[in-house]
């Protein structure tokens, strides 16, 4: 179902969307003991392509538990996959996905109902059904048997999908047992030789000839690899793009694997994802992004724990409750469990869990003094037996009013990769739309979005952005961004919540929401009367 935009400011043409938008912003300025608010307005022009390109997703770390329930899950939703569980007949789907499961409010129908669509039918987005994918990884099990030793999906669901995984098998990846824990050896058996140069190399000859054997428009590389330690950030090795491609020349051992996949990537012009916790972007790394003018996002899935920590705290602090002590206890078993059983590969999970509330924190200065935060521990603990089923626990414990305290206690069970797998489904989709979409004003020609594409931060625990730009975790912020990017490129104003056709007396009226009861004073007909 396409969406049109009924106004003179929103033009459709064959090949593209285009919107005369007004771009509102206060600035702020201080004046002794009075803040002035200035209302500022910016007219701009939105562009956005609509032809969807022919998409190829190359995952680096196919063969693990997010990259082959992910093979799986494109699969078994374009086949309309269904099989029998203890609960009844379940059917392949998308839940968890914002782009395929999520819906937003368009506005009110005759009737003054609130009208939603499904998010995906706002702009011309890739159908998940026609995205090729294929990938690296350092384990050489076809994709059917990575699924299998996965533990992830039902068994009757991996029958149906083996014939169409068998035969897909992962180009051997970069390996480099200093950055992942050696408990990651054994299943290092398909990895590139030679040089950080020939590594690179063969990972820009691989994308180049899965682009041209599949005639792919674009191809997004993601990380869903295992997380690797904090790698060194050194001067005159990772500071400028220059730097870092004659450390790359001299094979310097500060070069992570991860990084060895940006730089390819971004050679040849392929948006670069990060799904772990790593210090993958180096400053070298986001300098060549913005001269290629090359997409990258990360860092790290924000699936279960952290989304509920960045609605929980926003919660607690919008609500003028003060968070003192926020502590996260993790158990889970799969391969990821394992390698974050190592510290080094921990402390950079640790890190990306513990900024999430900092924003939250910062906005209120009647809660927190300039510089306090709470206490905020994160444990994570490998235990086999429990598998992709990982356990989360959390307390948060808050100042209340005079002096009292309150207690929020939350036990979390679910299967890991049956949540990160979507999250990977809405980076690439909405990554590849922000490839179609442009802004200019009176003075510029159109440019793309920043290469640092911090629109993406819903979907990540560290959210990468731009250098001197706020970092923002609150995630129904997060959320709201999304969706009214999406409402600027078919014209329509961001959703004030305000509703006042439903408040103010002569607005009610004007959308006939206020009606007479036996000829007596007016009420509104919202089945409370």
């Amino acid at each position: 179902m396409e969406i049109i935009t009924n106004s003179p400011k929103v033009k459709y043409s064959e090949n593209y969307i285009e919107t005369d938008y007004e771009y509102f912003t206060n600035i702020i300025e201080k004046q002794g003991n009075q803040i002035l608010v200035t209302p500022h307005a910016e007219q701009i022009t939105i562009r956005t392509e609509r032809k969807v390109p022919k998409l190829g997703v190359m995952l680096v770390g196919w063969g693990g538990n997010n990259g082959s329930t992910f093979t799986a899950g494109i699969i078994a939703n374009k086949l309309g996959l269904s099989w029998p569980t203890k609960r009844g007949m379940q059917l392949a789907n998308w839940f968890g996905s914002v782009t395929q499961a999520s819906t937003i409010r368009l506005g009110q129908d005759e009737n003054d109902q609130d009208y939603h669509i499904p998010l995906k039918n706002l702009v011309p987005m890739v159908n998940p059904d026609d995205i090729i994918i294929d990938g690296w990884d350092i384990s050489a099990l076809n994709i059917a048997d990575a699924m299998e030793r996965a533990m992830v999906l039902e068994p009757i669901l991996q029958q149906q999908l083996r014939e169409h995984l068998v035969d897909l098998k992962p180009r051997p990846s970069i390996f480099d047992a200093n950055y992942i824990a050696a408990n990651q050896a054994d299943r290092a058996n398909n990895v590139i030789k030679g040089s950080k140069r020939e590594q690179v190399e063969r990972v820009v000859q691989d994308i180049e000839d899965f682009k041209q054997k599949n005639k792919l428009d674009k191809v997004i590389v993601l990380w869903t690899a295992n997380t690797e330690r904090f790698s060194e950030v050194i001067e005159g090795v990772h500071d400028t793009a220059e730097n870092l491609k004659a450390a790359i020349d001299e094979d310097h051992s500060e070069i992570s694997p991860s990084t060895l996949f940006a730089y390819a990537s971004i050679l040849t012009k392929s948006s670069y994802i990060n799904g772990s916790p790593q210090n993958t972007f180096v400053p070298g790394i986001i300098e060549m992004a913005e001269k290629a003018g090359t997409f990258i996002a990360g860092d790290d899935f924000k699936s279960g724990q952290t989304k509920l920590k960045s609605v929980l705290v926003d919660f607690l602090i919008s609500a003028g409750i003060k968070p003192v002590s926020i502590v996260s206890y993790n158990h889970l078993g799969n391969n990821d469990g394992k390698n974050l059983s190592a510290p080094l590969q921990f402390r950079s999970k640790e890190v990306s869990k513990s900024n999430v509330v900092d924003d939250m924190v910062d906005s209120n200065n009647i809660l927190y003094k300039k510089g306090e935060k709470p206490d905020h521990c994160v444990v994570i603990k490998y235990v086999p037996y429990v598998g992709d089923s990982k356990r989360a626990m959390d307390e948060y414990t808050s100042e209340i009013m005079c002096g009292g305290t309150n207690t929020i206690v939350v036990h979390n069970t679910c299967e890991d990769s049956l949540l990160a797998t979507p999250i990977i489904l809405d980076l690439v989709i909405l990554g590849e739309l922000c490839n179609r979409i442009q802004f200019k004003n009176k003075e510029t020609s159109f440019c793309s979005f920043h290469p640092v594409l911090s629109i993406l931060s819903y979907l990540c625990k560290a959210p990468l952005v731009p250098h001197g730009t706020p970092v923002v975790n609150a995630l129904f912020k997060q959320r709201a961004c999304i969706e009214n990017v999406l409402k600027a490129c078919i014209g329509l104003p961001p959703d004030s919540h305000m509703m006042l056709e439903h408040k103010v007396p002569f607005l009610m009226k004007e959308h006939g929401v206020i009606k007479k009861v036996n000829g007596r004073n007016p009420l509104i007909l919202n089945g409370d009367y």
